[in-house]
């Protein structure tokens, strides 16, 4: 049988509170940014700020209200979690379960008492939970009240949530990331950070002084942890992917580096502890003027993170050609179609290589351990006469990834602690909104306009991911 991964290498899958729990409005819990996010033309004008939305309304239709109902099934999706033989299950907390108005004083006990059960439930199966603390979630209260990270005042209301989940679960979780691709807020300002732009308003500076609150909150974040939960680990997470120029034309490669420069922005910061000097000049030309006091410079110091977690779909190309400004598959920056690779139904480029080369670049980086926490693909799954679903591109795409980062842990040497793929079970998209956009283990019976019975049932991959983990990466065929 082929090499496996080291002893130890942690296997598992990754969701998103606002992308399969539903309840949106049971037991407390508050509003936050994608409640109001809706299916359909809409969706991407509002994701980015573009069309403010702060509630909901009778015209639109909003997938996160049931998503696949894991609020009340929780305990049948871990058990099917741990019968693939899951060593960690990483899924996010929802901030307005915990503070329904983002900055209460008194937490909903519902909402700390609802997640303590579901990491009960994964350490009775012997799952480590890895638990991200803001998923796309800022609540909308505080968008009323601040501005969302426009404001210095959101790092006290973040920080006052992380008081009350780390205090609570202190002892029962070992691993926690602190913003979910933290560097998509550049891209995606409303779901990622809760911004909407007044008339007039200088995006460019909202955006950076945005990210740096984000920032030291992140650093905050780690100190406190490390306070109340000694032992425990804190990591960053980016949505990552290489960006390789169209041609070896110098000023592809530079427009290269710099498209992967504006992705590690953040991750900069969080490991390093200071902004880089590229970073700092860049600020700088844009006319930027960062709300930076002493103390945050000392706190991003003081809060560098344990280890680096990233997401990886797809490699990116670009070129340094102004006329190419579209974006291509699901990259941040403008890119071009790389001519050597597949591409999903959905567009993303297939490139299990990139992901080797992607975990060089970030270790070559940071000298970090680092954890793969996404990495999956979207598909329309076909549900058969006998209910079976028969994914083996799924399969093949799975493969061809893990091959890719075993030879980077055990052929380049990375230290890689584990790799939870997304999403072991059929959940909202949260770029589309969409259902048949799949990328589960196991296939939920809900359709777009939301029919359905949500029953759960094991597609091929469940039991090739189930013989994968058992060999611990060894047997992948």
């Amino acid at each position: 049988m082929a090499q496996p991964f080291p002893k130890g290498f942690l296997w598992g899958g990754a969701t998103a509170a606002n992308q399969c729990e539903g309840a949106y409005d049971a037991d407390g819990r508050g509003l936050s940014t994608v409640d109001v996010v809706p299916y359909g033309p809409d969706r991407f004008a509002v994701s980015s700020g573009a069309l403010p939305m702060l509630a909901c309304d009778d015209r639109h239709t909003y997938p996160s209200h049931e998503a696949i109902d894991m609020y009340r099934r929780y305990k049948e999706d871990i058990a099917l979690f741990a019968e693939m033989g899951f060593s960690v299950y990483r899924f996010s907390i929802a901030w307005t379960r915990i503070l329904p108005g983002g900055d209460d004083q008194v937490p909903n006990e519902a909402g700390l008492a609802f997640y303590e059960r579901v990491i009960d439930e994964c350490r009775k199966y012997g799952i480590e939970p890895l638990i991200t603390i803001s998923h796309f979630d800022t609540p909308i209260a505080l968008i009323q009240k601040y501005g969302g990270w426009k404001d210095r005042r959101m790092i006290g209301a973040f920080l006052q949530y992380c008081r009350a989940i780390f205090t609570r679960y202190a002892g029962k979780v070992k691993y926690w990331l602190t913003f979910n691709e933290i560097n998509m807020l550049l891209h995606m300002p409303f779901m990622g950070a809760g911004i909407l732009f007044a008339p007039g308003e200088n995006e460019t500076e909202v955006k950076y002084r945005a990210a740096h609150y984000e920032l030291v909150a992140s650093a905050r974040a780690v100190q406190l942890a490390h306070e109340l939960m000694p032992g425990c680990m804190v990591g960053c997470m980016l949505a990552a992917g290489q960006y390789y120029p169209a041609t070896p034309a110098p000023a592809d490669v530079h427009r290269a580096l710099e498209a992967d420069r504006d992705n590690y922005f953040f991750t900069d910061v969080q490991v390093r502890g200071a902004y880089p000097a590229w970073a700092q000049k860049r600020i700088e030309r844009a006319g930027v003027t960062l709300d930076c006091t002493p103390a945050d410079l000392a706190d991003l110091r003081a809060g560098t993170v344990d280890f680096v977690s990233f997401s990886y779909y797809a490699s990116h190309c670009i070129s340094a050609d102004p006329k190419q400004t579209g974006r291509y598959g699901n990259a941040g920056a403008a890119s071009v179609k790389n001519p050597y690779l597949a591409v999903t139904e959905w567009g993303w480029q297939i490139d299990p290589v990139g992901l080797r080369i992607t975990c060089n670049s970030l270790y070559d980086r940071y000298q970090k351990p680092m954890f793969v926490v996404e990495n999956g693909l979207g598909a329309t799954d076909r549900v058969e006469k006998d209910g079976t679903v028969h994914d083996g591109y799924r399969i093949d795409y799975l493969r061809g990834h893990i091959r890719e980062l075993k030879k980077a842990v055990n052929e380049d040497g990375l230290p890689v602690l584990g790799y939870t793929m997304w999403s072991p079970i059929d959940i909202v998209s949260a770029s589309t909104g969409e259902m048949k956009k799949r990328y589960g283990f196991i296939y939920v019976d809900k359709d777009d306009a939301g029919r359905g019975t949500l029953a759960r049932s094991r597609k091929d991959s469940f039991f090739w991911y189930q013989k994968v983990i058992a060999s611990n990466g060894a047997d992948l065929d």
